[in-house]
């Protein structure tokens, strides 16, 4: 992959094309061979194993969270959480889904109280 990373701070969208190109390629690795593609390896597995990995990254975020309160140093909560999103993309690309769902029912909710928001759910 290449790397996606900008010196140029002044790309505002810096940040959605990296999501937008991560969608690209887990949709292309999601068809490709499982023994050499650890997203397709995921994908032949199926939906369980997948959830299983949300689960597991959404426990070491929570530690590495509590852990950073504690200690000041966040490199490892960052990390966890990119361990975390990724492991979410591809469970959205197994169920057909992508990113730009997520961005859009964000984009939704962007002039919504939140707590007006959780209340129309009820």
């Amino acid at each position: 992959m290449n790397d996606l990373r900008s010196d140029d701070n002044s790309d505002s969208n810096a940040e959605i094309d990296v999501l937008k190109a991560l969608d690209i390629i887990l949709a292309q690795r999601k068809n490709e061979d499982p023994k050499k593609s650890y997203v397709a390896s995921l994908h032949a597995k199926g939906l369980n194993k997948i959830l299983e990995k949300v689960g597991e990254e959404c426990t070491e975020t929570i530690v590495a969270a509590k852990d950073a309160a504690t200690s000041g140093k966040y490199d490892e909560v960052v990390s966890e959480t990119a361990d975390l999103w990724f492991h979410t993309l591809v469970m959205l690309s197994h169920l057909g889904e992508n990113a730009d769902a997520v961005l859009a029912e964000l984009a939704r909710r962007f002039n919504t109280s939140g707590l007006v928001e959780k209340a129309s759910r009820k």
